[in-house]
């Protein structure tokens, strides 16, 4: 009987392995090793792949820059504004995948969904910046959580429906059985049954949070108030480009979502897993 070969054992298999590990992980090792060089390293006309004299200059400068305080204002509007979408989203959801409204109102409503959230940010700007004038919600961070929506809301309302939809509705219906209310079976077995979707979902909130750029320049005008991405543009200058600052900050700023991510992985996955059911 001839014995099948496993591709674990295959020689290639691992080499192509390897090297997909390698131009994968590269890019990471060259912002670690680019922010442990001094300046005069980072600007040699030959790149070193080792720093020759590794020093935390680049960090301790980033630190001193009051760079702790935009870190707060970047965690306060990416998880306020995370809280609200999944909110409001929830809601819109449920109510879009289980009740039919009339003139097809449920599929005109998704679509209509689909396109503010492929519509160019900077379409939105000029409308969104004269209304949140009007009501003195520039340079504040409940107005940049306010106007987050435009990027979060949509995307959160279209996973959501797709989880709730492969939901069963008979829980739901032996709750309302037993006499609970809407807003009790809502809270008490659809939310925990749906806990891991809204995981899912809060991921890709808080990275389209917490990577935005565009609206935090357009409505903050305080140093003090600005988020991660506005202060990341500092090092970034007409004449020069502090390489190794800006490779420090980035590795710090990248920090926080990694650490999200890895921390609730396990229902990340299951909530993909769900909602291809």
């Amino acid at each position: 009987m001839l014995k099948v070969k496993k591709k674990q054992d295959n020689p290639l298999f691992w080499l192509f392995l390897i090297l997909m590990l390698v131009v994968t992980l590269f890019p990471v090792y060259w912002i670690v090793a680019t922010s442990l060089k001094n300046p005069l390293e980072v600007v040699l006309p030959n790149p070193t792949l080792v720093p020759k004299a590794p020093t935390l200059q680049n960090y301790v400068q980033v630190l001193q820059s009051g760079f702790l305080k935009n870190m707060g204002n970047s965690l306060i509007v990416s998880i306020g504004a995370t809280v609200l979408s999944l909110s409001l989203s929830f809601a819109a959801a449920y109510a879009l995948s289980r009740f039919k409204f009339p003139l097809a109102f449920n599929a005109f409503f998704m679509v209509w969904i689909l396109l503010v959230k492929i519509l160019p940010p900077v379409v939105l700007a000029i409308p969104l910046y004269t209304m949140f004038n009007s009501m003195h919600l520039i340079n504040n961070l409940l107005g940049l959580i306010l106007v987050y929506q435009v990027y979060t809301l949509p995307y959160c309302t279209w996973m959501l429906y797709g989880f709730l939809k492969a939901l069963p509705k008979t829980f739901e219906e032996a709750a309302e059985i037993d006499g609970a209310s809407k807003g009790v079976t809502l809270w008490s077995i659809v939310a925990p049954m749906t806990r891991t979707g809204l995981v899912a979902t809060s991921i890709f909130s808080i990275i389209a949070s917490w990577d935005e750029f565009l609206f935090g320049l357009l409505f903050i005008r305080t140093p003090a108030l600005r988020t991660l991405p506005l202060v990341i543009v500092d090092y970034i200058g007409e004449y020069e480009t502090l390489w190794g600052n800006l490779m420090s900050i980035g590795l710090i700023t990248a920090l926080p979502v990694l650490i999200f991510s890895n921390f609730v992985y396990k229902y990340y996955t299951k909530g993909f897993a769900m909602g291809d059911k």
